[in-house]
């Protein structure tokens, strides 16, 4: 029978440049948030390292590991003593000169639920991240645990509603978006409260056009060079299937303990039902990268 409460946490962390240091304090934190009552824990992306996509530079591959290395290890060896899924985020090799950005949910055992390699690859400045993974073959997907239907995404892709529609489809509760993002210092005074602005909007939109919990889990701290790099503004939320911000976080570290009711993407579905009315019909042109308007 599907349990209609769900305790969700949200680990937020300022990331150093030891990567044992790193898992070992969010292992802490993990454990914490198991202490306080969550039993889906949900890590930033890349947690484990700095974001190192700010330069290209071959040497970071060597920060990779496959999907049963110790980085995993460490926090499904932690989900197993706290009794909780979590979502793990970490850069994944997979053969060599191939690598991916990548997540896989830990059971409460300990056990891998499955396994999701980032779709959407951006190439910005400071977001080289094109040149370090190769975009994600599997799909998208969504995961039995004991409390949830959980949908994975990561950052990048948290900008594309086809991407939550497709995971939605597959009948997730919740989909969770482990992320890097914040501003260029030179850009945060002129632009800074609109990027996060559009940031929790577009999320905000999927978590109403799909019925669906979202979860956002962003890190903070500045990492780069002290005349740039990147300050990464937390701000950690979750959304309800109706986009009411039921917590956030601020711009330090934080452990989030967000309390939801499963029963809702049921009553908002009913009341707002855009899967029974989407014209599925209609929608062929969406495979299309772009449509001429000389062309029919």
């Amino acid at each position: 029978m599907t349990k209609n409460r769900l305790k969700i946490g949200m680990i937020q962390t300022r990331v150093g440049l030891d990567k044992a240091e790193n898992v070992e304090k969010t292992s802490l934190a993990i454990r914490d948030a198991a202490a306080r009552g969550a039993t889906l824990i949900c890590l930033q992306e890349l947690f484990a390292t700095q974001y190192f996509c700010q330069t290209e530079d071959a040497a970071f591959f060597d920060l990779a590991e496959p999907v049963d290395g110790p980085t995993v290890q460490a926090i499904a060896k932690v989900a197993k003593e706290c009794k909780a899924s979590v979502v793990v985020p970490f850069f994944e090799k997979r053969a060599p000169g191939v690598y991916h950005n990548s997540v896989v949910v830990v059971g409460p055992q300990g056990n891998t639920l499955g396994l999701y390699r980032k779709m959407h690859i951006p190439d910005d400045p400071l977001f080289m991240e094109k040149y370090y993974f190769t975009p994600g073959d599997l799909g998208f997907q969504s995961f039995d645990t004991p409390d949830a239907k959980v949908g994975t995404l990561i950052c990048w892709d948290q900008w594309y509603p086809e991407a939550a529609r497709l995971t939605a489809m597959r009948g997730s509760e919740v989909l969770t978006y482990p992320t890097a993002i914040g501003w260029h210092p030179s850009e945060k005074a002129e632009y800074g409260a609109a990027q996060l602005s559009a940031w929790q909007t577009i999320q905000r939109s999927h978590a109403i056009a799909n019925g669906v919990f979202v979860i956002a889990v962003n890190r903070v701290g500045h990492e780069g060079p002290k005349d740039g790099g990147i300050e990464f503004w937390g701000h950690s939320f979750v959304a309800d299937p109706f986009g009411v911000v039921l917590a956030e976080a601020g711009e330090g570290e934080e452990t989030l303990i967000v309390d939801c009711d499963l029963t809702r993407p049921e009553w908002v579905r009913r009341n707002w039902p855009f899967f029974r009315d989407r014209r599925i019909d209609a929608y062929g042109d969406l495979t299309q990268r772009f449509l001429d308007s000389n062309k029919r």
